[in-house]
């Protein structure tokens, strides 16, 4: 069976309550219960793990062969974390970079990131959407769905 790993970093715990206006008011449980769901449609096995430790990340990341892919929300560790960085360099399992709000419209600082060069590709600003969509896409690349229905 093909599986994903989701990755939450730090602060996610809270969400839901942490800064609704920025990050919504869904609540951590509530992506991984929709994650959950499409990929239980899709026939693909799906696992969470939420740390806001950045050594817990990083051997989730060293242990995921298992996988085929990773979905990873960093949060801050996104725009500083050389060593998250190098952990996903160094592993063959493709990384998915998301996050709920547009980093490139906060902070200076948040528009940098520095997984997203070792990165599949980074989804951004649609919320639990961004989740989601990382989801659908490796969906389709697993079961060999074809875009636009061809």
């Amino acid at each position: 069976m093909k599986k994903v790993l989701v990755l939450h970093g730090p602060n996610l715990n809270l969400l839901g309550t942490r800064e609704p206006e920025i990050y919504g008011s869904a609540t951590l449980a509530d992506i991984n219960n929709l994650l959950k769901e499409d990929a239980d449609k899709a026939g693909i096995g799906i696992n969470f793990k939420q740390s806001n430790y950045e050594g817990e990340l990083i051997e989730a990341i060293q242990q995921s062969s298992d996988y085929d892919y990773i979905i990873l929300n960093a949060g801050a560790f996104t725009h500083y974390s050389i060593a998250i960085r190098d952990a996903i360099a160094s592993v063959r399992t493709p990384v998915i970079e998301v996050h709920l709000s547009n980093i490139h419209k906060r902070e200076a600082f948040r528009s940098n990131s520095v997984i997203a060069p070792v990165a599949v590709g980074q989804i951004c600003g649609l919320g639990v959407g961004s989740y989601i969509a990382a989801l659908q896409y490796i969906i389709t690349e697993l079961t060999g769905a074809k875009k636009n229905g061809k």
